[in-house]
């Protein structure tokens, strides 16, 4: 692990004591003002901590020219780039809270999202005016009149190049620890999104877990290509260089034709991945091989379960160790990780509690008492970097929660021996069939082996005999030919008649979140159109 210069040493413990965005921003300018925090690959502008302080200021100034004190919630709309990042950070910093709108949400769950979240101002770029537009149509007349669009270029740099004084921040608006700084709305593929309220100390605590956890310091430069608009694009690869020092190079979406391009340009000493970058990057790899650049210590996995076969292949064609990570969005992007040491980790873990305590206990059981080692449950947590509640949401934050302030996470899975946690699936994807509990990831690693698949999820599916029967959508590696009768053979083969699907369905592509989460649920929807198939009993 590299460590801070000395000379940067009581700035650099002033970060680590700071209570706020604000006040971690205002040590990194009194030890290393012109530091770079990001690079905007696209155009080659660098945003440096001094720049933040003129952003936040300007944000500051449009803000009281409209009236709109501390605590005024601002709504986002934005792809990646130099701007978004400013206005992303600035927002926090000037003690106003940001909502980051999903650019990949439906017309009515964005339409919700914008209403509720009781925001004055949107900022959006001209690509995505129209897609707003329409949303902002469905709200009623008096709410829509309340909202100001502001249209920016999300790379446009900062007007001129002085950077900022920090001074300046002592005259904004007081901000301070419990503070909202972040309105983070759920998915919502199973309902209406809920919006969690994230305070400056939430932000903190999750930054510096993961920075604690993996080692990181000034000298440390993260590569994310994940969207500003969801919380492990927010919280992992902006909060977490922000917090240490260091620095993040973020493009605006990944390409596995660059991938490794800005690898070699940038030199960053971490990448920051979904399993739907590591399989693509693996896939490519296959045909047209890459040296990759011996820097990079390793590479960062979360938002989705990885398949053991695609971290294998990663860390055998690259060389880079790969760190399985679980987060959600209600704590921040944070819950478990796992260990780059390959004589400790645990493939197919997300690993032990990061910055949080959790346990597993009985679904339904409300005294949350833990249950043993081994035994499946449901996965509860609490630490610093947990939400306060929903906004607006009190009902629902009620039933989030169990007594001692433990959160439920809707996740099923166990613990072992060693404190290692496995995630099992989620309670609302648990696919009952005839009675008998069966875990859809079980089977997408089946169909994860059969070499010409890429990417596959199950899900279940309403049956008349059985109660719940068993759909996999499969997508094909590019080139590979495979028919639905090779796959329903591999996984009778592999799992049995029983636990096999009914249907197996090849197409293009999987629906997936913002952050590459398949959405399962969403493939029950496609379900009634799904092609005929014999079943399988």
């Amino acid at each position: 692990m590299t460590s801070p210069d000395a000379a940067d040493d009581g700035g650099w413990q002033a970060t680590h004591s700071a209570r706020t965005l604000r006040e971690v921003l205002a040590a990194h300018c009194a030890c290393a003002p012109d530091a770079p925090y990001l690079n905007a690959p696209e155009t080659g502008c660098t945003l440096r901590y001094r720049d933040i302080v003129a952003e936040t200021t300007a944000i500051d100034r449009l803000l009281a020219a409209r009236a709109l004190a501390a605590g005024t919630i601002l709504g986002f709309y934005l792809p990646n780039g130099y701007r978004t990042t400013a206005i992303f950070l600035a927002t926090m910093i000037a003690g106003r809270t940001v909502a980051p709108f999903n650019l990949l949400a439906q017309r009515s769950q964005l339409a919700h999202c914008v209403g509720h979240s009781d925001c004055r101002i949107v900022f959006t770029a001209s690509a995505q005016q129209g897609a707003l537009a329409a949303a902002l149509a469905e709200l009623p007349d008096a709410r829509r009149r309340a909202i100001e669009v502001i249209v920016v270029d999300p790379d446009e740099p900062a007007a001129g190049d002085a950077g900022g004084d920090a001074r300046a921040l002592e005259a904004l608006p007081p901000v301070a620890t419990t503070d909202p700084a972040l309105l983070m709305y759920t998915s919502g593929t199973t309902g209406v999104p809920k919006g969690a309220l994230l305070s400056h100390a939430n932000l903190l605590a999750a930054g510096r877990a993961v920075a604690d956890w993996h080692g990181l310091t000034r000298a440390d430069r993260c590569l994310s290509s994940l969207p500003l608009y969801h919380i492990n694009g927010q919280s992992i690869a902006t909060v977490t260089p922000f917090v240490s020092g260091g620095s993040v190079v973020m493009p605006h979406r990944f390409a596995v034709s660059t991938w490794w391009r800005l690898v070699d340009r940038h030199r960053p000493t971490w990448l920051n991945m979904v399993p739907t970058i590591i399989a693509y990057l693996v896939n490519a790899a296959q045909e047209s091989p890459h040296r990759v650049d011996p820097g990079v210590r390793f590479g960062r996995s979360a938002s989705a379960p990885l398949p053991p076969e695609h971290q294998h292949a990663f860390e055998r064609l690259f060389g880079i160790p790969v760190v399985e990570a679980m987060g959600m969005t209600e704590s921040a992007s944070i819950v478990f990780c796992n260990l780059a040491d390959p004589a400790r980790r645990k493939i197919g873990s997300p690993g032990l509690p990061c910055g949080v305590e959790a346990k597993v206990v009985a679904p339904g059981d409300p005294t949350g008492n833990a249950l043993p080692d081994g035994a499946s449950g449901e996965l509860l947590l609490r630490g610093p970097s947990v939400m306060s509640g929903y906004y607006k949401a009190p009902a629902e934050t009620a039933a989030a929660f169990l007594p001692g302030g433990w959160l439920r996470t809707g996740d099923l899975g166990y613990r072992d021996a060693d404190g290692f946690y496995f995630v099992t699936g989620r309670l609302k994807e648990l696919i009952i069939k005839g009675g008998e509990n069966i875990a859809p990831r079980e089977i997408d690693e089946v169909l994860l082996a059969h070499d010409a698949v890429l990417e596959a999820a199950a899900v279940g599916i309403p049956d008349r005999d059985y109660g719940q029967d068993i759909l996999a959508c499969v997508v094909l590696k590019p080139g590979r030919i495979c028919t639905e009768d090779d796959l329903h053979a591999h996984c009778r083969r592999e799992l049995g008649r029983y636990k096999s699907p009914r249907t197996i369905r090849i197409v293009a592509e999987l629906p997936k979140g913002p952050s590459g989460k398949i959405q399962r649920l969403k493939l029950v929807e496609a379900a009634g159109s799904a092609p005929s198939v014999s079943p399988v009993r």
